[in-house]
């Protein structure tokens, strides 16, 4: 007798989202029941802590002189004093809230993760190269070239390696050197902003492009899935690799795989400061920066989108997810053909407060285009690409080149999982409420998920629409 595994699984991702969405409940109202009218005095005390704390950290970030420490000393007591009065108060029902509170969101994500495929770059097999060239830094990330013997394991494998001194030569035409030698494939050791350059070269020539982690945080690679702690197993790809089609971005003509920045970020690594002694330089610079006081006045225009006079705005090479804690800071793919916008205009502490604890705050502006335009009431615009200072002429013209990269990289990798799904409340109470064959999903939309694999982002429909 045939066992139908899709409705199986459906019936306990449909169980699950029903405990999810029980525990989250029973977590609000346990301290509720358990502390009566104190525990409903204690939850408004507590957001109206947590506001005050938020606003407290805009004051400290925008203020001098004494006024500034004592903001400081608010936005750190105030927290700590809710956190001893709810310990002190609601005892256990504290810790069971907790624990409450995890198993929601445990089966929330366990609910939501049957109901779409991952996305991920589509992968190929390819042949290893015959004349690899491997362009190292070896100062980038503490010296990991040497220490993880990474020019030794590139020549035993067949690369030919050159070392950079990134004060006196320029990577660009050292890449362009080895293409015009006849290298059949270009990589990089470093940061993110000598991969940018390298895979510029490698796009332009049409050649695949290793990635190896060699730098202090390797962003790229960690969308890419490698294994950042190991930059050794990046050369792996040589001999056991697969190739992955990704953007590539450019602000003006300067090559990004990650961000491009412009605003209170871009001003602050300007400075000479920044580098050896970012806290200080940072509480000297922002309260000017923040306000408007200092600084360009900035206008970014994304299709029909423009946003007047923002403190920060940050254009990524594919937007990251913002919506999940989990997935903060990381892009779920490589090859969507579009920018991210991530535009910040705040105008005192209330909109600070509400940037950090609203659902949807009315400061951030979040979208995807493929051009964004920066413009500036200056003749240059300051730039952080890639984590790099630039000073660049005004406008700035973003772009996206799709699929122009060739990435190589090893068949085996680390960080290449099950993307985490959004934890969508709405979604996990419609799932919820699916009753019988409802849960069931349809066949058609079973073999269009394998068929169309680029439009695998949104959940496989049951039979009837859920809700």
């Amino acid at each position: 007798m045939a066992v139908d595994l899709s409705r199986r699984a459906y019936r306990v991702q449909r169980w699950a989202a029903r405990a999810a969405l029980a525990a989250a409940t029973a977590a609000v109202l346990v301290p509720l029941v358990y502390g009566g009218w104190r525990g409903l005095l204690l939850l408004l005390c507590g957001a109206a802590g947590l506001a005050l704390s938020a606003a407290a950290v805009w004051w400290t970030l925008t203020l001098r002189g004494p006024v500034r420490w004592l903001a400081a000393l608010i936005a750190v007591c105030v927290p700590a004093a809710v956190v001893a009065l709810f310990a002190a108060t609601l005892f256990w029902a504290l810790l069971v809230s907790l624990a409450l509170w995890g198993l929601a969101v445990g089966s929330g994500r366990f609910a939501l993760r049957g109901t779409g495929d991952a996305l991920r770059e589509r992968e190929r097999r390819a042949p290893p190269p015959r004349r690899p060239v491997l362009i190292m830094n070896p100062r980038s990330g503490g010296g990991k070239v040497d220490r993880f013997g990474l020019r030794e394991k590139a020549e035993r494998l067949g690369a030919r390696v050159v070392l950079f001194d990134p004060e006196r030569d320029d990577v660009t035409e050292l890449a362009r050197t080895a293409v015009a030698e006849g290298a059949d494939l270009l990589g990089a050791a470093g940061g993110d902003g000598t991969q940018a350059l390298v895979a510029a070269v490698a796009a332009e020539h049409d050649l695949p492009f290793l990635v190896i982690s060699a730098g202090t945080r390797n962003h790229f690679a960690l969308d890419l899935g490698l294994d950042r702690s190991d930059p050794a197993a990046c050369l792996d790809a040589l001999t056991d690799g697969v190739e992955l089609r990704v953007d590539l971005g450019f602000a003006a003509d300067r090559p990004f795989v990650n961000n491009a920045s412009f605003g209170a970020y871009a001003a602050l690594v300007q400075s000479p400061a920044y580098r050896d002694d970012k806290i200080g330089t940072s509480l000297e610079l922002l309260p000017g920066l923040l306000t408007g006081r200092e600084g360009p006045r900035l206008t970014a225009r994304a299709g029909d989108t423009v946003i007047t006079a923002p403190q920060a705005v940050l254009v990524s090479n594919n937007p990251y997810r913002t919506d999940d804690p989990f997935g903060l800071g990381r892009r779920e793919r490589l090859d969507a053909g579009v920018l991210g916008v991530l535009g910040v205009k705040l105008e005192g502490a209330v909109d600070f407060a509400v940037l950090l604890l609203g659902p949807e705050p009315g400061g951030l502006t979040n979208l995807t285009a493929p051009e964004v335009v920066i413009e500036a009431d200056r003749p240059e615009i300051e730039v952080g690409l890639d984590g790099e200072a630039l000073v660049l002429p005004s406008p700035v013209v973003c772009r996206t080149a799709p699929g122009a990269l060739r990435v190589r990289v090893p068949r085996k990798r680390p960080g290449v999982t099950r993307a985490v799904p959004r934890l969508d409340w709405r979604r996990l109470r419609k799932l919820a409420a699916t009753v019988g064959r409802t849960a069931a999903p349809h066949r058609r939309h079973r073999d269009a998920a394998h068929t169309e694999p680029a439009q695998a982002a949104e959940p496989t429909e049951p039979t009837e629409r859920i809700g």
